[in-house]
């Protein structure tokens, strides 16, 4: 069972980790070619499943995007990307936990 602390210090500890590997291994072009992919994403053709998996693919290329006080900043880039009809069906309920705007998306 994991400690109350490890679940604080678990996902800087990631996101370091994340973004040292990127660093190492995605040359700087790729990263900033996937960084313009991520902020340009919207939904289009795709189904909310197939635009949550490739928001999720690339989110993690926008190091801000990854850390837990950017939850909110998430949610409102994934919701922004959205085809008009959904999220007129989700409304304007300002769902700021990322996994919960997906299930009701």
């Amino acid at each position: 069972m994991r400690s109350r602390g490890w679940e604080l210090v678990e996902p800087l500890f990631l996101g370091l980790v994340s973004r040292k590997f990127l660093t190492k291994y995605f040359p700087a072009d790729e990263r900033n070619r996937k960084v313009i992919e991520f902020m340009e994403l919207k939904q289009g053709g795709m189904s909310v499943s197939e635009y949550a998996a490739k928001f999720e693919d690339l989110c993690c290329f926008a190091p801000h995007y990854n850390t837990m006080e950017a939850e909110e900043d998430k949610c409102v880039k994934f919701e922004n990307g959205l085809r008009p009809d959904i999220k007129q069906l989700i409304g304007f309920s300002e769902i700021r936990d990322f996994p919960t705007l997906v299930n009701k998306s």
